[in-house]
């Protein structure tokens, strides 16, 4: 394996955005190590990868993130037989959207262990494995509303502002162990993350929007160019360098733009649910 391929732990492997940058990976020539809950998923997105690339080094690594020992099997069996690991790209999520008032407590719960803890505890995990390799990479994929706190999304956007902060302050504390930290922000993302009212209200209010695809290609950019934080699309990169500046400006706009929110959260109307890229 030449200095520029890496061999990555993915999670959220089974997931829209997760499979697309399993794939994207593989263009590259890059190793992967599929992580996610749903085995039978992962299994079939191995096999179609080598289907398609047969001289890629694909692996499995299947649990669940949402425990230490959950976390610890993953790093486990990615490292399995003495095998080096290059990266861990954080690619698990959930998502919430309602009103915050009304959010139960278990969603409060899983969307903190799942956007938050999971990706602390698997980099911990991981630091070992880490250590001493040239070109050493965590990559958390994060969320615009990681920059901007949200309206009718903020459990989600508190665990994404969090997992931006956790990026930042290791990228710090770890800047002499020779491990990058990079934090990618996609914008909204047509998966099954956003299925139903995510998606009938972001068509309604004219969000901009890409695709799994697009996203992997920005992640496996900001792998190979080293880059530390990656914002999709430029008036979000607008917006969250005026919600630094000017936030009162900020608040006046996504005011606005809640009230039109609130039509879609009628759950006669749409069904609201929490999503999960891991179990897709």
């Amino acid at each position: 394996m030449s200095d520029s391929v890496r061999r990555f732990l993915l999670t959220g492997a089974s997931g829209g955005i997760g499979s697309a940058v399993a794939r994207e990976l593989v263009r590259h020539g890059h190793a992967v190590v599929l992580s996610g809950r749903n085995e039978r998923r992962l299994a079939a997105l191995a096999a179609d990868l080598l289907q398609r690339h047969p001289s890629a080094d694909v692996g499995i690594a299947a649990g669940d993130l949402s425990g230490a020992s959950g976390v610890a099997a993953v790093v486990a069996a990615a490292g399995q037989g003495g095998r080096a690991l290059d990266g861990v790209v954080n690619c698990a999520g959930q998502s919430w959207f309602g009103h915050f008032e009304e959010t139960p407590d278990s969603v409060l719960d899983t969307l903190w262990r799942t956007n938050v803890l999971a990706p602390m505890r698997l980099i911990q995990a991981a630091l070992p494995l880490l250590r001493g390799r040239r070109g050493a990479m965590v990559v958390n994929v994060g969320s615009v509303f990681g920059s901007i706190g949200f309206p009718c999304f903020a459990a989600y956007s508190a665990t994404k502002f969090a997992l931006r902060g956790l990026t930042e302050a290791l990228r710090r504390e770890l800047a002499d162990d020779g491990i990058a930290f990079v934090y990618v922000a996609p914008r909204y993302t047509r998966t099954a993350l956003n299925e139903g009212a995510v998606e009938i209200m972001a068509a309604a209010t004219g969000m901009n929007e890409d695709s799994p695809e697009q996203v992997a290609r920005a992640i496996v950019a900001a792998i190979e160019r080293g880059t530390r934080e990656r914002v999709l699309g430029g008036p979000e990169r607008f917006f969250v360098w005026l919600n630094k500046l000017l936030p009162r400006l900020v608040d006046k706009a996504l005011g606005r733009q809640a009230r039109q929110m609130r039509a879609y959260l009628n759950p006669s109307a749409v069904s609201l649910s929490i999503r999960t890229e891991t179990s897709r």
